[in-house]
């Protein structure tokens, strides 16, 4: 049992301020995106921080428990908090996220879905990101400063 869990036995769905990290892995003028199994919504791979790991770290562990893959390396988007990353999971949990979000154009190994969270995986054109209403709420800050890197990957 991981540390949100282990929090969340102790004080229910009362609101928690969570760390966590994410991964935009993009590759041939694609991004990888996962539909959220919770919401339905459109998000980067990522998740909350274990006590004693740096966000490198979570964001390789979780890209790699959502989607199979290993990132060999992560360049830093940027930190993402303020009241548009609270939210309320459909479970009733509510977080204050801090968000710490990763570039990824390395990484190795085939796409496989964790059944437990993600419903599909699919390759987004870069000029072509799903609209900001279907992306999951607390990561729209994180897809807009993505998205405002995206025309640099269809450059090279």
């Amino acid at each position: 049992m991981g540390y949100v869990e282990n929090l969340r036995r102790r004080i229910g769905h009362d609101d928690l301020i969570i760390a966590g990290a994410g991964v935009f892995p993009v590759r041939a003028g694609q991004v990888l995106l996962q539909r959220r199994r919770d919401n339905g919504f459109w998000s980067m791979h990522g998740g909350a921080m274990e006590i004693g790991e740096t966000p490198e770290e979570a964001a390789r562990r979780e890209f790699f428990e959502e989607t199979g893959l290993t990132a060999e390396e992560l360049t830093p988007l940027g930190a993402f908090s303020g009241p548009d990353t609270r939210h309320t999971y459909p479970n009733g949990d509510r977080v204050f996220i801090v968000g710490i979000f990763f570039l990824c154009t390395r990484f190795s190994g085939e796409p496989l879905i964790d059944p437990d969270e993600v419903t599909e995986l699919r390759w987004f054109p870069l000029d072509a990101l799903p609209a900001a209403e279907a992306i999951n709420p607390p990561d729209r800050r994180a897809f807009e400063a993505f998205r405002a890197l995206a025309p640099t990957f269809l450059e090279k």
